[in-house]
């Protein structure tokens, strides 16, 4: 591998340990199909290696993947009016609710990691998100009165989710509004992937939106290549140039990746950058310096989570975070004449 700065550097990533069920029934002459359509307000692809021998029809298979999609859309939409999540957002104060689980298990890893990151990420800033213009509430050209941001952070807080005993209602105390946009596109691609898995499929890829999640290989042996997403408004800066960034490949060998920036939808006031990633602690857009955070892990739910939660932690912070949870991270940060790119310590054990 080139270094680093070097003009037409590349990086090439792989997983530490191959699994040997990798490449286990694969078929050399299997074909390799692709399918896509639209869903949660992006596109959703998949390619996958569809074995004869299984007699599955690519109409089947579409429809399996399209009734996932919609089972995350009736459940965790913020833009549905009658999702489940929408209906928790308006219900009576005191009332409970009963989960199904995928709904439950994004929650509850939406809570771990907002305990792990001290609530840099949080999936109770439903008021938050709307206040601000990036839900389904219409977009704003100024920024919130401080006095409305304080009390939309005083209706939240992830220390307010309970559980009943079972693990499987939830309370709502009144005025809590869960959003679900920093986790759920990431969960409906483990979801894809299951009931591609359940269908007997073995060897796939599956991308949401740039989310996206490797299992097996192709054909003839060679893993799902993805590169790492960056800003398009740096894409003509090369790699030799000071503060410039290295193209950087992914083996995506069992696993997935997520990016969060500072630069898919904002909008400005005053000369004055406001990102759609909100600080949960602050109640405003960050402004630290970060503009993407990319994470590599065989769960693209929780890839996608630490994407966002890396975004609002702040460089030092999130590597910090990255390396005691052994997280593979690939951050982007503004510098004085430039940018720079930072790599955890997990991403740093998959350079080849």
């Amino acid at each position: 591998m080139a270094p680093a700065n070097s003009p037409h550097s590349m990086r090439i990533l792989v997983p530490p340990a191959l699994s040997p069920l990798a490449i286990a029934g694969r078929e050399p002459d299997a074909p390799v199909e692709s399918l896509s359509g639209h869903t949660m307000g992006t596109s959703w692809s998949a390619r996958l290696v569809a074995p004869p021998a299984l007699g599955l029809s690519l109409p089947d298979i579409e429809a399996a993947i399209q009734y996932r999609l919609d089972e995350v859309i009736a459940q965790m939409s913020h833009w549905e009016e009658h999702s489940l999540l929408c209906r928790y957002n308006t219900a009576a104060p005191g009332s409970w609710h009963e989960l199904p689980t995928p709904f439950r298990t994004v929650l509850k890893c939406a809570r771990q990691i907002a305990e792990q990151t001290s609530g840099a990420f949080d999936p109770t800033i439903g008021a938050l998100v709307d206040l601000w213009g990036f839900g389904p509430a219409p977009a704003r050209s100024e920024p919130p009165a401080q006095t409305e941001i304080d009390a939309a952070l005083a209706s939240g807080g992830w220390q307010k989710l309970e559980f009943d005993i079972s693990g499987r209602s939830i309370l709502q105390p009144g005025g809590l509004r869960l959003d679900f946009s920093g986790i759920a596109k990431g969960f409906a691609v483990d979801h894809v992937a299951d009931a591609l898995q359940h269908l007997g499929l073995r060897h796939f890829l599956v991308e949401i939106g740039g989310e996206l999640r490797g299992e097996g290989v192709k054909p003839d042996a060679s893993p799902w290549w993805v590169a790492i997403e960056r800003p398009a408004y740096f894409s003509r800066i090369s790699s030799n140039t000071p503060g410039g960034l290295t193209e950087t490949r992914v083996a995506l060998y069992g696993l997935s990746i997520a990016t969060s920036g500072d630069y898919r939808r904002w909008f400005e006031s005053n000369g004055r950058h406001f990102s759609h990633t909100l600080d949960p602690r602050t109640g405003w857009p960050i402004d630290n310096g970060v503009i993407s955070a990319t994470v590599l892990h065989p769960s693209c739910m929780l890839a996608d989570a630490w994407a966002t939660a890396l975004t609002v932690l702040g460089a030092d912070a999130a590597l910090a975070a990255a390396d005691k949870h052994k997280i593979a991270a690939y951050l982007i940060r503004r510098t004085g004449d430039g940018v720079e790119e930072l790599l955890s310590p997990a991403l740093r054990e998959m350079l080849d």
